[in-house]
């Protein structure tokens, strides 16, 4: 005989209880979903971000500051290098390119970031972009998400969402980048020239020289914050990184730095992986201990089907088919619903930091439901034990 109606009607019959159990089984279930999901898109999000910025040469400092400035475009600060050490890293001969930044103004909460337009194709991957370069100092290519369009003036702002801080003059928009990935997405990217001018430096330029980007001279070059420096090979990327590793510069890869950060999630997840079973091993001892209530409303029924010729394998079928409908129903509720909120979660940190997450369930979701499915498929017998462990005459009395 089929267990499995004379558990569903259990399930009707208590329809409040078992939307209950299936809540507290539920919400167990997404916050291990959501947590592991979570963890591991924002991984890979900021791993393709970190991705195109080959060696990151700047003042000595900290590197997670440094790696947070340059590639997420986090606001803190940085020490300028002088211009006699930035005049060497520019004319350094085994990168395929050298990109000066710089960092300090924004507009309404968009940062705006100085720097030369070969970083620009090179953050594109030479795709083409919406619009044109920029070929003067106050003009600008944004970012793909960047909510402006081109033709539009905006006003410079000293400062990151620093609204009275002091104008530093109109940018006109002329081009858009098609989507990176990166923080820069969300940017506003100018000439270098429009940074060091907006903050009252020489442009590397002459006196009565109107040009943007390199070759610049070194007499009139001002502090640059860092360099993004490229490269065409393993070798001479790790050769770039050790030249610039001196007393006065400090020279590194953005997945050096990644490493360290990841390690510091990885033990975040596990110790909320170990707080997330504690709580799934609660709910399915609360759901058993509701479960033990139940069947003993239920003994008599029980009772007689087992006066009337049913096995007490049959009985122990049905109870156990009982506790696994809501152990397996909120696993599968919690599963979306983490799954949900990962999403929510992912769509909120894409706004603010301008990454793509792409959370999705995976083999860790996958274990953390079966987990709590082999939990509950060894609990749900304790109910049977508990009931009849007397003879079913007991409760046909």
């Amino acid at each position: 005989m089929n267990p499995l109606p004379p558990a569903l009607a259990f399930a009707r019959a208590n329809g409040l209880t078992t939307l209950l159990f299936l809540v507290l089984i539920g919400c167990a279930t997404a916050l291990g979903v959501a947590v592991t999901a979570q963890e591991r898109a924002l991984r890979e999000a900021s791993a393709r971000a970190a991705d195109p910025f080959g060696v990151i040469v700047a003042g000595p400092g900290s590197h997670t500051d440094l790696l947070m400035s340059v590639v997420y475009l986090q606001p803190n600060p940085t020490h300028l290098l002088p211009p006699e050490i930035s005049s060497e890293i520019l004319a350094e001969r085994r990168a395929t390119f050298v990109a000066p930044v710089a960092f300090g103004d924004s507009h309404a909460g968009v940062p705006i970031v100085g720097t030369v337009s070969r970083l620009l194709t090179h953050l594109a991957d030479d795709r083409p972009i919406e619009g044109r370069m920029f070929e003067r100092a106050e003009e600008a290519v944004i970012g793909s998400r960047v909510l402006l369009e081109i033709g539009a003036e905006v006003v410079a702002q000293h400062g990151v969402g620093l609204a009275d801080e002091g104008d530093h003059g109109l940018i006109r928009i002329v081009g858009r980048l098609p989507e990176t990935g990166t923080a820069w997405d969300r940017a506003i990217l100018v000439p270098i020239e429009f940074s060091w001018l907006a903050h009252s430096l020489t442009t590397g330029h002459g006196p009565g020289v109107d040009t943007i980007g390199p070759p610049w001279d070194p007499a009139y070059l001002p502090g640059i914050p860092a360099f993004i420096v490229g490269y065409d090979s393993l070798p001479a990327a790790y050769a770039l990184r050790q030249a610039w590793r001196t007393g006065e510069t400090t020279a590194f890869f953005p997945a050096e730095v990644l490493v360290t950060l990841y390690a510091i999630l990885g033990d975040v997840r596990a110790l909320m992986g170990v707080l997330t079973l504690a709580t799934q091993a609660l709910v399915v001892a609360a759901v058993l201990s509701g479960s033990v209530a139940l069947m003993q409303l239920y003994r008599t029924r029980l009772a007689v089907l087992r006066a009337l010729g049913a096995t007490r394998l049959y009985v122990l079928a049905v109870m156990w088919s009982y506790v696994m409908t809501l152990v397996a129903g909120g696993a599968l509720v919690g599963l979306l619903v983490g799954w949900g909120v990962a999403q929510v979660v992912s769509s909120v940190i894409a706004e603010e930091a301008g990454l793509v997450l792409s959370p999705r369930i995976g083999g860790a979701e996958l274990a953390l439901v079966g987990a709590l499915l082999g939990l509950g498929a060894l609990v749900a017998f304790l109910p049977a034990w508990t009931l009849f462990r007397r003879p079913p005459v007991t409760y046909l009395r």
